[in-house]
């Protein structure tokens, strides 16, 4: 038996750094499958920390949701772990440059595209702004969608440093995010869940 799929979660502690400046950072690992089998979204300061939620399940993907270094930090080493591809939206090539600047990701993410684990479907959301090639991953057989950081609890994730832009953002959460059922649960890359319907009845966000 494989068990049913299901959403293994963690915590994992380092740094992010952009135009300069370094600060300390705690990431959501999240991890999708059943008993043999998962997807990990993100991959952020330390392999150990996602093998351990992993376990001895084979990975058959490491889906990036943006490639600022605290999400694809140790993504190329995972990999060398793993066995399993990268996958990144095309777009986000300058952030994932500034990290990695030798190693590439496998495969690239496109809109609307489908991943399959363990019997169940990730669909790619394309949500520029946060980071122009930035991805959300909704999975409605769950009903949860992960957000990395487009969307938190609380709003919109930054757009104050290089190759972000609030109205491109706030555009991509009505459009893609706020279309979601409001009970969809939002797995963020920081900090708390919401729910769409939470987030869509903020002050910032449409009035219709």
């Amino acid at each position: 038996m494989t068990g049913a799929v299901r959403v293994d979660h963690a915590i994992s502690s380092g740094t992010f750094s952009l135009d300069g400046e370094t600060f300390d950072v705690d990431n959501n690992i999240w991890v999708v499958g059943d008993d043999t089998q998962c997807v990990v979204i993100d991959a952020p300061h330390s392999v150990d920390d996602v093998l351990a939620v992993v376990g001895e399940r084979t990975v058959t993907a490491i889906v990036c949701t943006h490639a600022h270094d605290d999400h694809v930090r140790v993504a190329p080493a995972l990999r060398e772990r793993t066995g399993a591809p990268i996958l990144l939206h095309p777009e986000d090539r300058p952030l994932w440059e500034l990290t990695h600047a030798e190693a590439r990701w496998d495969r690239d993410l496109a809109d609307g595209q489908t991943i399959e684990v363990a019997g169940t479907t990730l669909r790619v959301l394309h949500t520029p702004g946060h980071a122009p090639g930035a991805v959300c991953l909704y999975a409605p057989d769950l009903g949860c969608v992960f957000t990395g950081d487009t969307l938190f609890d609380g709003g919109p994730g930054a757009t104050g440093r290089s190759f972000s832009d609030l109205p491109t953002l706030e555009a991509s959460i009505k459009s893609q995010l706020f279309a979601l059922p409001a009970e969809t649960v939002v797995h963020t890359g920081h900090g708390d869940d919401t729910t769409i319907g939470i987030e869509r009845a903020r002050d910032w966000g449409p009035t219709d």
